[in-house]
């Protein structure tokens, strides 16, 4: 795997991972109403979450990958219809990011934030387009895979525990404003990156 193949994914992960989805939303939402604790316990949660992904891609995923030959471009192309799809409906959003409602989850924060993740059908994009995009055909299959997934998860905890510290300590700053810059550049990006790997195959 080259550098520049590195970069590129890190900035396509970062990009998926500040998009408000299922997850971004559970941890601002029991943030802004239980604390900052409530929300990195959800972090905390995904992580494990991730860590059960990242299993499942490398018991099937390397293979996958070896057997794949010409549908490589068949995952690329969906993986890139689906940023671009998750992108214009960000951009077309309304804000409702602040609208979550928080309730306390009967099993603990802990355990809300590994069944959201689990049930996330962003992170199975993930794992099974986005990542093998990036996986050099003439290097190591496995040893790209868990670099690919684990600096996925550390991008997912930086941000996600961000947003956790920022709806705890400032939940006033979440205006709904600067949701929606959030919400629109995200979106954007997504877009970009989709169109990105979409024409990387040309």
């Amino acid at each position: 795997m080259t550098l520049e193949a590195y970069i590129a994914f890190c900035l396509a992960a970062v990009a998926i991972v500040i998009v408000p989805g299922p997850t971004v939303t559970v941890v601002i939402a029991n943030s802004l109403k239980y604390g900052q604790r409530a929300g990195l316990l959800n972090v905390a949660g995904t992580q494990a979450g991730l860590v059960v992904w990242m299993v499942i891609a490398i018991l099937g995923l390397a293979s996958a990958i070896t057997l794949m030959g010409v549908w490589f471009d068949v995952v690329r192309i969906a993986g890139a219809a689906y940023l671009i799809w998750l992108g214009i409906k960000l951009v077309r959003s309304k804000g409702e990011l602040l609208a979550a409602a928080a309730t306390p989850p009967k099993g603990g924060f802990f355990l809300q934030g590994f069944m959201v993740i689990l049930s996330n059908p962003k992170v199975l994009l993930v794992f099974g387009a986005l990542i093998p995009q990036f996986i050099s055909p003439n290097g190591d299959y496995l040893n790209q895979l868990i670099l690919l997934g684990l600096t996925f998860m550390i991008i997912a905890t930086v941000f996600d525990s961000l947003y956790a510290f920022a709806a705890g300590n400032a939940g006033s700053w979440l205006s709904h404003s600067r949701v929606r810059f959030v919400e629109v550049s995200s979106g954007l990006c997504l877009i970009g990156g989709g169109v990105w790997l979409a024409l990387r195959g040309r």
